[in-house]
């Protein structure tokens, strides 16, 4: 890049701009991309005419500028480069070596009350460290802003591989598989929480061209839980509201399940997930021993893996419910009820059912991992 004007304490208004090869490609691509702004695909013609001898006058008749624009754009782009160069300490690049010694650093150290160490401190490490000799002066910048960024993480379920894991995955997966028996029902079970969240001030409705905007203060009136049971071969889905999530309320929701939903079939075989409430001694917890048993002969429990809910079809009834009226601001149990009814019963009404394609022997072939036999005999 090179530049030739004056330069005592600012820019004087004549300069001429002369832009290297790599420049031109980036001004150039800026405007074919067509993502930036009018004014900056405005101001990157300004300097690609700049460049080719074109007068301040001549470049603003031409794409239709003032003169005065014309010269502030030649003007700023000048001080930046004058600016850099008159730093009185300019950043060097470090090269591959160096680059990848400080993401090391960044994915391995762990300084005392830091959960991570900063661009800036990471910046200084070549010099602490004696790395300069592999760092040219001739950069602008090390490490790479846009490549070394140790703030970041992701949150991830990592589960405990094991027989045990395989064993739960293989059972919930052939009963997905078996032929549609409506004697013994596959009954998919789950529950989650949603707050209750009531607007202080009244939203203002979408337009045309306006996004529907709330107030940011809300009033937090609780939360409730929601129990889900369905049936995804047959398009049914029932969702009951409590104020809990204790073994009684699930107790509850079985006596529901074989009383009031499927009072006529011999057994109802559930999917559900390894929370410490779904137990059959749930019902020993609620009810007389008598009335506990007669519940329980009619249910066959199927317990998903420990970190395996994703194997529970409920959970994709919950994701619809969500997207369709948990997200939004219900400010009280019965503003809920009436969304959450209105949803089940839309899908009801239709017989949404849910297609399971994933079986034993799909998770044979793409989990391979997972089955500690195969890894063994991998390893070995």
């Amino acid at each position: 890049m090179s530049v030739t004007s004056s330069y005592r304490g600012m820019v004087q208004e004549v300069c001429v701009v002369h832009l290297t090869v790599q420049e031109k490609g980036q001004l150039k691509g800026m405007i074919r991309a067509g993502r930036n702004s009018a004014q900056t695909i405005t101001r990157a013609r300004i300097l690609l005419k700049t460049d080719e001898g074109w007068t301040a006058p001549k470049v603003a008749a031409a794409l239709d500028v003032s003169d005065r624009t014309t010269r502030r754009t030649k003007r700023r782009y000048v001080e930046e480069v004058l600016r850099h160069r008159n730093s009185s300490n300019p950043y060097r690049r470090a090269d591959e070596r160096v680059d990848s010694h400080l993401k090391g650093l960044a994915c391995s150290r762990t300084l005392e009350g830091r959960n991570h160490e900063t661009l800036r401190e990471l910046a200084g490490k070549p010099s602490e460290l004696g790395l300069w000799n592999l760092v040219s002066r001739d950069g602008t910048a090390a490490p790479e802003k846009n490549t070394l960024k140790p703030w970041r993480k992701k949150q991830w379920c990592i589960p405990k591989v094991s027989a045990d894991f395989v064993a739960h995955m293989e059972d919930v997966l052939d009963l997905y598989a078996e032929p549609y028996d409506p004697e013994r029902p596959v009954v998919c079970f789950d529950e989650t929480s949603t707050q209750l969240l009531a607007d202080i001030s009244e939203p203002l409705p979408a337009k045309p061209g306006t996004l529907r905007r709330e107030d940011y203060e809300y009033l937090r009136a609780g939360t409730r839980n929601l129990f889900l049971s369905c049936e995804p071969k047959a398009g049914w889905r029932h969702v009951a509201i409590t104020q809990r999530r204790t073994m009684q309320d699930f107790a509850h929701q079985m006596r529901w399940l074989v009383d009031e939903a499927y009072p006529d079939v011999p057994v109802i075989r559930v999917v559900l997930d390894n929370l410490n409430t779904h137990r059959m001694a749930a019902l020993y917890e609620t009810f007389p021993a008598a009335e506990a048993r007669r519940i329980a002969k009619r249910l066959e429990f199927h317990y998903t893996p420990k970190h395996g809910s994703w194997l529970n079809m409920a959970e994709i009834e919950f994701s619809v419910l969500a997207r369709a009226c948990l997200r939004g601001r219900n400010g009280d149990e019965h503003g809920l009820e009436r969304a959450v009814s209105a949803n089940v019963s839309e899908r009801n009404e239709i017989g949404a059912t849910i297609n399971w394609r994933f079986t034993a022997k799909d998770a044979r072939s793409k989990l391979r991992r997972l089955y500690p036999y195969t890894s063994a005999l991998t390893q070995h």
